[in-house]
């Protein structure tokens, strides 16, 4: 299983995060490796958490790399700054992107973003 599979199977799992209390919205990553499209679809209903995979439309698409995606999974990456680097696409509610970033494990002190506010700690 790789990083990110993991990373939304916790998702899956958690079910809520008190965090979300006042978020309603969906977002679908697609998560590209060549010609292999990996899509997650999260839907966030006031902290309740919903995880599939799933191609349905969503409020907001992420499109990232499977390596880039790999690397936020596991806290290598600074989403903001992978977003400033355009590594990230973000098509639709850039606010509820960035909120995201709290799900995701904090970037390592060695990552070029990380003296930077981060979308793991924007609001």
């Amino acid at each position: 299983m790789t990083a990110t599979s993991e990373f939304f199977e916790r998702l899956a799992a958690a079910c809520q995060d008190p965090r979300f209390s006042k978020v309603c919205g969906s977002v679908r990553f697609d998560i590209s490796a060549g010609d292999d499209l990996e899509q997650w679809l999260l839907v966030i209903d006031h902290g309740k958490l919903r995880v599939s995979q799933s191609g349905d439309p969503a409020n907001t698409v992420i499109r990232v790399s499977a390596q880039v995606a790999e690397a936020m999974a596991r806290g290598e990456v600074n989403g903001l700054a992978a977003i400033e680097r355009g590594e990230i696409l973000v098509d639709g509610d850039l606010s509820l992107a960035l909120r995201l970033g709290r799900l995701f494990p904090r970037a390592a002190e060695g990552d070029p973003g990380a003296g930077r506010p981060t979308a793991t700690s924007a609001p």
